[in-house]
């Protein structure tokens, strides 16, 4: 693993280059700047997966705080920028069946990394079908603050749709959870969570195990980025934010993770491209 460290916190990212590492990959998240683990210097890992505390859960569910750039559009399973299931997935490389017929990465993107104080870049060029972009992806630590920096370009003659999720996997304490989103922010009635009377997202039932959950949209405000608080079993908290306002934005958890996954829905046209932050600020040990 590559590693960002002071004397608070560890961070622990994927190294794309690694074959080893690569069996931690698969086609659903981003393989550069795949934060894998965050570690307290007092209190040890301060995330989870829907498998956790497993080692090697399979590369679909992963752990910690992976980023996707999506193949097929969200609710519909239109393809993207594939064709005939064959095209690259940005972020991963050349793709089409294997032998079972099943989606896989069949060519990786080749990365530069670059290593400086404080901070991981990781980039990549990537073209097939008439599309290329060039993928640039910084992880950087300050003392208690992780942020993610993404920049897009399309190097390409075609229009790149541009789908892209965040999928963060926060710790549970005792199978619960709260998150307090912006107050202009909504949820509709669901089986799965509640709003306390701070306007936190509650569970309104613990989930049994890593099969037991549930999924929900929240309701953004169009106007609003989003800032949520998480409560978390070692730490007073965690801030997780964005700066830019999601496209939709929906809420999943189990017995062993929850999470909040920003969407970006969007084009970008020949010639163009597009950059966006996330930043995860750990509160001191409780």
């Amino acid at each position: 693993m590559l590693t960002l460290s002071n004397a608070d916190l560890s961070v622990s990212l994927i190294d794309p280059a690694n074959h080893a590492e690569r069996e931690l990959l698969g086609v659903r998240f981003c393989w550069g700047g795949y934060i894998w683990q965050v570690e307290d210097s007092q209190v040890g890992p301060l995330l989870a997966g829907p498998e956790w505390p497993k080692p090697d859960p399979i590369p679909f569910n992963g752990q910690g705080l992976p980023e996707s750039f999506r193949q097929a559009e969200f609710g519909t399973g239109r393809q993207l920028m594939l064709e005939d299931g064959r095209g690259f997935i940005i972020g991963m490389g050349e793709v089409g069946p294997d032998d079972d017929g099943a989606l896989a990465v069949l060519k990786p993107c080749s990365w530069s990394i670059t290593t400086s104080h404080g901070a991981i870049e990781f980039c990549t060029e990537q073209s097939d079908n008439g599309y290329a972009c060039q993928l640039t992806r910084r992880i950087s630590l300050e003392n208690r603050k992780l942020t993610s920096s993404t920049r897009l370009a399309n190097l390409g003659e075609r229009t790149i749709p541009l789908h892209w999720f965040a999928h963060p996997f926060f710790a549970l304490d005792d199978r619960l959870l709260t998150c307090k989103i912006p107050d202009s922010w909504d949820m509709a009635e669901n089986v799965g969570y509640e709003f306390d009377e701070d306007h936190r997202i509650t569970f309104k039932r613990r989930f049994r195990d890593e099969f037991d959950g549930h999924f929900e949209q929240l309701i953004v405000d169009p106007q609003t980025p989003l800032r949520s608080t998480l409560s978390h079993p070692k730490l007073t908290e965690v801030t997780f934010s964005t700066d830019f306002v999601p496209s939709t934005c929906p809420i999943w958890g189990n017995a062993k993770t929850w999470s909040i996954e920003p969407y970006m829905a969007t084009e970008l046209a020949p010639g163009a491209d597009h950059s966006w932050q996330l930043a995860y600020e750990f509160g001191p040990v409780a």
